[in-house]
């Protein structure tokens, strides 16, 4: 404590020194302006003043090192007082920093506005250059860290990084969405942390574009540093190279644009000082934007470089005057960032910068103001400007989004009386609830509904191949003994190949049909259609992971065959619903054949009359046909299946006598249809005639009236499809409904946290209206407790 005394009463010292230097300098730089312009003074008071000038050098320098002597005291004392805090205090929760809070309200208003908008006049400092300008080593320099990614002449600011700089006991860095630190005094952690920046770059450029408009967030503490927000922008570029996209250079200036058109963001200007200044063009593009440069500070950077390389040092001087540009700004800096070795540490980088201006021929020319040198004065600058403009701006902006909220709750109170705001998490959960209910429900089905539903599924899906492939072919064959080996054969191969695989499919597809009528149906609710989207897809993608269990089909194969094989109808109510099941099957297919054969021969007599309507020329032959083959089958009705050639010659010839000329392939497409209705007819009355038969089949009789095969067979299929769905059903209860609820929650889970998902998902203008007023509340709360600690803090 007493150094640090000792240090400031020296200081004191070397003002009042400093003033007195500057005096003497004046009235003798005055007495030699007067005595050249008279030509009476002599040559000894201009070597007086170059004296003086120099004394006042060596006295400022001395101030210049007295003060970072007591700068690094003071940083060092705060550093300790800061650590004792973080270590007591901190412990319990302790308020946000201000400029935490401030960097809150900028990251919602940036999520509540991507497109800025909105009128967002909120202070940023916002960084940009021309490309390889040196603005990155500049931010670095007053975060002090290396925290960006480096290359040689490679674009690597590919999207704006959001800084948020603060003072803290330990130098770390933070991004927004992750909770892990960065400790910046590691090389390790400073190399991972620049690779992280360079991926989250890398993943917001999209769609083959260069740049990305998409926002990196994260704050950096540590002693001494300044409290501001920086945003770094891509640098500015004059052509498109290789490998970029066509509308790189459209792109940068658009972004730039975007963040420079608030009116209260302070432009950082980094202007590269060892290249002709006439290359430049953000110069421009900030004159643009700031006119009359009142929000702007401009940066030369390289200046070792330029004082080097530079032929006229004057330009220099022009320069950071402000007269060589037409650009204006509210003030103009000359800054060092280093050899050009992108391995310098922070305090190297520091350290030659002090040595460079010490020794600089500027400085001792008075082309440079002590003030308007080196990357810390200007980050006071920097920092003076942002809370001056935030201070006079904020409670403006809190202003501006009050009114906008009443509006907005004004809007909502007319178009949705009746509804809560709620907003689209808040929809999602409420969805989310409402579907796990429907899932829910799903276990709640009762075994007969489930076995009902899978037994007429089945049947509908397998019935085509009973009929046409087992039924048919055998009971054509006018042999009981035929009969029954025909079916035994074609049944075998049928479960073999075909029967377990389309059960279990019709297993699958019956609670997907189920799961969805489930999810559709209203259920006594008011239907709210904000919601059908996200239960669609979510059924969806349920659905699209869930896979039944492979093993199924082994197991109910051989139930399947099992069933197949028993032939002994144990009763009369078996034998009964048998023939009921036979019956119908049949009348269905009847139906059908008759409908086919009505589209061939088209419409009859009374259509015809009724309706106005006539054959066309095939239909009339294909009529002509079907009257023929039925004058055959009536000749004889135990007519086979197959028609012979020469009965197709006589069918042919009969027609040709009559003035029809038929093709023979059409003659036998007709009669597979006449035969088939026939066919089924007397099937149909055999049916009815086996009702009786029960006694006889049970007791072994033969009566080749009241052979009834047919009938066993349907009752094998019968009870077949009650087997099958049983065991579907116990399947489905105990297993898969119960992993198809499981699927359903990851989907949830997942959706949950995808917020583009939800957005695509959950659409509408009550729902944006909603997030419109949930975040415009949030930021006017936000902005009321920033300007109330804004007041408080002294």
């Amino acid at each position: 404590m007493n150094s640090w005394q000792g240090l400031l009463g020296e200081l004191i010292l070397l003002q009042e020194q400093i003033k007195q230097h500057e005096e003497e300098a004046r009235r003798a730089t005055g007495n030699i302006n007067t005595g050249t312009s008279q030509q009476k003074r002599k040559v000894s008071d201009k070597e007086k003043v170059d004296q003086l000038q120099e004394e006042l050098l060596k006295t400022q320098l001395k101030y210049q090192r007295i003060l970072e002597r007591l700068e690094k005291e003071n940083k060092d004392l705060r550093k300790i007082v800061l650590e004792k805090d973080d270590k007591g205090i901190h412990q319990r929760k302790m308020k946000k920093s201000l400029i935490d809070m401030y960097s809150e309200v900028l990251d919602i208003l940036s999520d509540y506005d991507a497109n800025y908008n909105t009128q967002d006049h909120l202070p940023r400092v916002i960084v940009v250059g021309d490309q390889s300008s040196g603005k990155t080593s500049v931010l670095e320099m007053i975060a002090q860290a290396r925290i960006f990614p480096r290359g040689s002449g490679e674009m690597m600011t590919r999207s704006p990084v959001k800084v948020t700089l603060s003072e803290g006991p330990h130098h770390v860095a933070v991004f927004k969405d992750s909770s892990r630190e960065f400790d910046l005094t590691k090389e390790a952690d400073l190399a991972a942390l620049r690779d992280e920046i360079e991926v989250r770059m890398r993943k917001s450029v999209k769609n083959g574009q260069t740049v990305s408009p998409e926002t990196i967030s994260l704050s950096v503490k540590g002693p001494g540093i300044q409290r501001m927000v920086l945003v770094d922008l891509p640098g500015v570029i004059s052509t498109v190279t290789s490998g970029m996209a066509p509308d790189t250079k459209e792109t940068i200036f658009s972004i730039s644009k975007a963040y420079m058109q608030n009116p209260n963001a302070i432009i950082l200007c980094i202007q590269d000082g060892s290249v002709d200044a006439e290359r430049s063009i953000v110069t421009d593009l900030v004159s643009q934007m700031d006119p009359q440069g009142r929000r702007t500070i401009f940066v030369l950077t390289k200046v070792d470089l330029a004082e080097k390389n530079v032929a006229s040092p004057n330009r220099i001087q022009q320069i950071i005057e402000g007269k060589l540009f037409p650009m204006k700004a509210l003030g103009y800096f000359a800054v060092v960032t280093g050899k050009g070795n992108s391995n310098e540490s922070i305090e190297s980088i520091k350290d030659y910068e002090e040595e460079f201006f010490q020794a600089s021929t500027l400085l001792k020319k008075g082309m440079l103001k002590a003030h308007q040198v080196t990357t810390k004065n200007l980050s006071l600058a920097v920092s003076d400007c942002f809370w001056k403009m935030v201070r006079e701006s904020v409670e403006q902006q809190a202003d501006a989004f009050k009114a906008t909220r009443f509006n907005l709750e004004t809007e909502w109170k007319n178009n949705y009386p009746r509804l809560r705001e709620l907003d689209r998490n808040e929809l999602f959960e409420k969805a989310k609830n409402e579907i796990l209910d429907e899932v829910i429900s799903l276990s709640q089905v009762t075994p007969k509904h489930w076995e009902e539903i899978l037994q007429k599924t089945l049947w509908e899906r397998v019935s085509t191949h009973v009929i046409e492939n087992i039924y048919l072919p055998a009971a054509q064959t006018m042999n009981s003994g035929t009969f029954n080996t025909t079916v035994d054969i074609k049944l075998k191969q049928w479960t073999d190949k075909q029967l377990p695989h389309k059960a279990v499919e019709v297993a699958w597809d019956t609670l997907q049909e189920e799961f969805s009528r489930f999810m559709t149906e209203e259920k006594g609710k008011a239907h709210d259609d904000i919601f059908d989207k996200l239960k669609e897809a979510v059924k969806d993608e349920g659905i699209k992971r869930h896979k039944w269990n492979e093993q199924a089909e082994d197991s109910l194969r051989v139930i399947q065959h099992n069933a197949l094989e028993d032939r002994s109808i144990g009763d009369k109510q078996q034998w009964d619903a048998a023939i009921h099941f036979m019956e119908d099957t049949l009348q269905s297919r009847l139906k059908d054949t008759e409908s086919v054969i009505r589209d061939m021969v088209g419409p009859d007599w009374k259509e015809r009359w009724f309706s106005w309507t006539s054959r066309t020329a095939e239909q009339n032959v294909r009529n002509e046909t079907k009257k023929e083959l039925d004058r055959m089958m009536k000749v004889n009705d135990d007519h086979p299946a197959y028609l012979a050639n020469d009965e197709v010659t006589t069918v042919r010839k009969n027609l040709e006598s009559r003035g029809v000329e038929v093709d023979p392939v059409l003659i036998k497409d007709t009669w597979h249809q006449v035969y088939r209705r026939h066919f089924l007819k007397n099937a149909l009355s055999h049916c009815n005639l086996c009702r009786r038969g029960f006694y006889y089949y049970q007791r072994h009789f033969v009566d080749s009236e009241l052979e009834c095969n047919d009938v066993v067979l349907f009752w094998r299929i019968q009870r077949m499809l009650g087997i099958t769905a049983n065991t579907l059903r116990q399947q489905l209860t105990n297993t898969e409904v119960r992993r198809l609820e499981k699927n359903v929650k990851e989907v949830l889970e997942d959706f949950a946290e995808d917020s583009e998902k939800k957005v695509t998902l959950l659409t509408g203008k009550r729902v944006q209206l909603a997030e419109d007023l949930k975040k415009v509340r949030e930021i006017q709360e936000k902005l009321e407790a920033f300007i109330e600690a804004l007041h408080q803090e002294k």
